[in-house]
C-alpha cells in the first residue's frame, strides 16, 4: 500500500504568558490504508479522528508541548487509544494543559518511529521551546517542522523558554543539511524546501548579534 501524507486544519487559541492568539493549526498524518501516525493534535479532535478513518493510529508525536499543538492530543488519544510522544524538554508547558497526567513515552534525538514501513528520524531543535523536535522522513524526502522553520524563516521567540539565537542555529545544524528539495511541512502556514530558506542564513543570524 502506498503511503501518503495528508494534512487537517484546525482553529483556535493560543496562550503564553497571560496572552490569547488567533491562530490556525496544520495537523498531519501519515500512513497509508491501513496505519497512520498524527504530528500535532490541535484544538479538536473529531476533524482527526475522521481523518484517520479507522485506521491503526501508531502515534501522536507533539513537535513540542505549546498548548495549540497538544490540547486536542487527550481526546484523540481517548478515541483512538495510541500513545502520546513529548520530548521532555518541553514537559513544564505540557503541565499547563495537563496537570493531572503526563505524555506516554518521550522523545529524544535520534530516535527513530516507524509508520506503514517508513522510518521518521527524530530531531531535536531546540529555540522556540527546549523540547522542540522536527521528524524526517528521507523516503518520503519530507520535514515535519512543527514550529521550528516556516516559509520564511525560524518559529516565533521571544517569550517564555525561547530563543532567537539557539533556534537559528538548531535550523543551521540539523535542517538546513537536509537535501535542498526537501519539503518542509510547518506548523502553521504553508509548505516550503529547505532550499527555499537555505539562503537566508546569513540573514537570520546577523539578527541574533
Amino acid at each position: 500500500m502506498t503511503i501518503r501524507v495528508e494534512k487537517v486544519v484546525t482553529s483556535g487559541i493560543f496562550s503564553l504568558d497571560g496572552e490569547d492568539f488567533d491562530v490556525e493549526n496544520n495537523i498531519w498524518l501519515i500512513g497509508d490504508d491501513s496505519e497512520v501516525l498524527v504530528v500535532d493534535a490541535a484544538h479538536d479532535a473529531a476533524p482527526i479522528v475522521e481523518a484517520v478513518a479507522g485506521r491503526t493510529l501508531v502515534g501522536i508525536v507533539c513537535t513540542h508541548g505549546h498548548n495549540d499543538h497538544i490540547n486536542a492530543v487527550g481526546d484523540l488519544s481517548d478515541a483512538v487509544k495510541a500513545p502520546i510522544y513529548l520530548h521532555p524538554g518541553d514537559r513544564m508547558l505540557w503541565d499547563v494543559v495537563y496537570p493531572e497526567v503526563g505524555p506516554d513515552r518521550e522523545l529524544a534525538d535520534g530516535d527513530t518511529l516507524t509508520v506503514a514501513g517508513t522510518r521518521l528520524e527524530v530531531l531535536n531543535t531546540p529555540g522556540h521551546s527546549p523540547g522542540c523536535c522536527c521528524l524526517y522522513a528521507p523516503d518520503l524526502g519530507v520535514l515535519f517542522s512543527g514550529d521550528t522553520l516556516f516559509n520564511g524563516g525560524p518559529g516565533a521567540t521571544g517569550r517564555s523558554y525561547s530563543d532567537y539565537a539557539t533556534i537559528v542555529e538548531s535550523i543551521a545544524d540539523r535542517l538546513l543539511s537536509l537535501p535542498e528539495d526537501t519539503v518542509v511541512h510547518t506548523g502553521h502556514g504553508d509548505d516550503t524546501t529547505i532550499g527555499a530558506e537555505a539562503p537566508s542564513l546569513a540573514e537570520w543570524r546577523s539578527r541574533a548579534t
